[in-house]
């Protein structure tokens, strides 16, 4: 697998300006996979720079040029599905099964969105007086700064890059410094398919606060994107109103798992754990508290222990584990540490609850009795922990689900008709009903609350990335009689 570890400006592969670089490493046995160029301010700005050059090219682009460009870097990932899927298992840490179904997943967004570039709309109508008409253009927003991270390194690239490129827009990428390699292989993927110089690029700064405050702050860049915690986005809309920046956000998730009373129990478990253990349960759509009804919850967690005993951990190399690493030792402490605080709240360890001593692994784990409103019950916990509250009433649950500041997802298990309606209730931007996964690029994808703001995926993706200009027309009609 060829290794691609510099800096993307300009459509030039290159060092960064200050000549350092910084460890890539492998999170299930701690070597160095590679040496990252680190992007100074200057090669961000020059990054910026370039972007807004290439822009009016781009934007004046045939749509069906664009389009079937973002067709052939669909083509190429496709194509190269498994060498990518081993890249993410390495860098990431991830499951290669998991791996794979995400390098199915991003390379997605290029096929759907070359679908989208050739249908972006407008409107024209006569005004109610009859003294103009109205013209309604979508014209792209401008140079956009992408910032994305770690836990889907190629998935949440191109769900950026392809609506922007889609609708017109040129773009800075700034993945994230633990899963550089991926980013870069997906903006390969980018110019071998024939995307021209300073339409994408890829920047690596290190570390990242100076050098992104810069970029939001230049007058070229109109719009940033951005995926990750909220406590990050916070700061990010703040340094972006100072420029008026237009900003998408998507930000952390704490999703609830509601099993209503008669709930199809096999039905209820299987989803639990597809909708948990995705990704290791690093996903910002990771269920991440169970509500399960009294009646239920002891059969609930007996089954799901058993489910989860089936996992089995180790490195990704070995494609037989179907539980991989987290990102990094730091993650896995973090995740030891709810643990151990939710067990000091009163919670019981029905399985696992050990982290390992070499490598960032920890097991699949069980937690019963947890006390809703605990620190586990309140963190977006990014690891593969299920922690079960039981509860008396639908509208218990539906109180308990909606108890927290966030809102991206949320799960209903139960008889069709009742799920539905607490559908309706729940305050979350998408809601799984009797199913685990959700996720689609035809699918507008965005929460609630301080989940987020904006969609990413289906027609609404691309509409992120384009202003609406209103030109007014005053047509003289001359009675040539």
């Amino acid at each position: 697998m060829t290794i691609l570890n510099n800096l993307y400006i300009d459509g030039q592969w290159r060092e960064g300006s200050g000549d350092r670089r910084f460890p890539v490493t492998n999170p299930a046995t701690a070597g160095e996979l590679a040496r990252f160029a680190v992007a100074e301010e200057a090669d961000c700005l020059e990054a910026v720079e370039a972007a807004g050059t290439a822009f009016a090219g781009w934007a004046a682009t045939a749509p069906r040029e664009r389009a079937e460009l973002l067709r052939s870097t669909f083509e190429i990932l496709h194509a190269e599905r498994e060498e990518i899927a081993r890249g993410i298992s390495e860098e990431n840490g991830k499951a290669y099964a998991d791996a794979l179904g995400e390098a199915d997943y991003a390379a997605e967004f290029f096929r759907w969105f070359s679908e989208e570039a050739v249908r972006v709309g407008g409107d024209f109508r006569l005004s109610p007086s009859a003294d103009k008409y109205i013209v309604v253009q979508r014209q792209p927003i401008g140079v956009s700064l992408l910032i994305t991270p770690w836990n889907f390194p190629a998935a949440m690239a191109t769900r950026k890059i392809a609506p922007a490129l889609a609708a017109g827009c040129t773009v800075v990428l700034k993945p994230a410094t633990e899963t550089p390699l991926t980013a870069a292989r997906v903006v390969d993927a980018l110019a071998r398919a024939g995307v021209p110089a300073g339409v994408v690029n890829l920047v690596t700064p290190d570390p990242p606060g100076p050098a992104v405050a810069a970029m939001i702050n230049h007058p070229l860049v109109r719009k940033l994107s951005f995926t990750g915690s909220t406590e990050v986005g916070r700061l990010l809309l703040a340094e972006a109103a100072g420029s008026i920046v237009n900003c998408s956000m998507e930000l952390g998730g704490n999703a609830p798992f509601v099993v209503l009373p008669g709930a199809d129990l096999d039905a209820a478990v299987a989803g639990a754990v597809i909708a948990k253990m995705r990704n290791g349960g690093a996903a910002c759509t990771a269920a991440n508290r169970f509500y399960v009804h009294e009646s239920l919850v002891d059969e609930f967690t007996t089954r799901i222990a058993g489910a989860l005993a089936e996992f089995r951990l180790g490195p990704a190399s070995d494609h037989s584990n179907t539980l991989g690493a987290l990102v990094s030792t730091e993650e896995r402490d973090k995740v030891a540490e709810l643990v151990d605080s939710a067990v000091e709240e009163g919670a019981t360890v029905v399985l696992g609850g050990n982290a390992s001593e070499a490598g960032a692994f920890y097991p699949a784990t069980v937690l019963s009795q947890v006390r809703h409103g605990s620190k586990i019950n309140q963190a977006e916990i990014f690891g593969p922990v299920v922690a079960i509250v039981g509860y008396r009433t639908v509208g218990e649950a539906i109180h308990l689900a909606n108890d927290t500041i966030h809102g991206l997802i949320a799960y209903v298990y139960g008889p069709t008709g009742e799920a539905m309606v607490v559908a309706q209730q729940l305050e979350a931007g998408m809601v799984a009903v009797n199913r685990a996964v959700l996720s689609d690029p035809a699918a507008p994808f965005g929460g609630v609350k301080q989940s987020g703001l904006g969609r990413e995926g289906a027609a609404e993706g691309i509409e992120e990335f384009l202003e609406q200009k209103y030109i007014g027309v005053d047509f003289q009609v001359t009675d040539r009689g």
